[in-house]
């Protein structure tokens, strides 16, 4: 009976997935969680460690690992692979400078045996900045078009803006549940 009941709850309750929510320090992903989570821009600090909140979109119970990005926290992020679905990896978009380093980082993730079933969504946050690189030159920075084997996308967000964060969050919805 209580097999019987999972199962139906399965079909018609929350499914739940584990999402990590990766990339350089200053990228935005603090930004992202909480307006993913509430709706609105909360003020934050740089994130030492992690932060893990629970966003529910459509019938998905988003378990979200937001990590440090700075580059003394990057080695522990293998720490939290197990166990996950998706990744979000924000880009920030006006940080031209560091867009070489944040290939290295996004190649060293693909590379990781833990991830190789993940699903992939590329935020390129901060459009609503000067100067800030275009959807398709963040693409070609990371190499997106070389991924083979594994579903990606890529959006153009501003997190401040609330711009683009939940068309990513179709995508995720719709991928997972495939």
């Amino acid at each position: 009976m209580g097999i019987w009941l999972s199962r139906m709850l399965s079909y018609f309750g929350d499914r739940e997935a584990r999402i990590l929510v990766l990339g350089l320090d200053n990228a935005g992903k603090t930004t992202i969680l909480y307006r993913l989570q509430v709706g609105e821009v909360v003020s934050t600090i740089p994130t030492i460690g992690f932060n893990v909140e629970t966003v529910t979109y459509k019938n998905i119970k988003f378990q979200v690992w937001d990590l440090g990005g700075q580059t003394s926290i990057r080695p522990y992020w293998r720490c939290y692979y197990p166990n996950t679905q998706a990744i979000i990896y924000v880009v920030d978009s006006s940080d031209v400078e560091r867009i070489g380093i944040s290939r290295d980082e996004f190649h060293a993730i693909l590379a990781e045996e833990e991830l190789r079933d993940a699903l992939l969504l590329v935020y390129a946050n901060k459009q609503d900045l000067p100067g800030a690189l275009s959807e398709a030159q963040v693409a070609e920075a990371l190499g997106l078009h070389d991924i083979r084997g594994r579903p990606w996308a890529i959006y153009k967000t501003s997190a401040i803006k609330g711009v683009g964060l939940f068309e990513g969050l179709d995508w995720l919805s719709s991928n997972l549940q495939k």
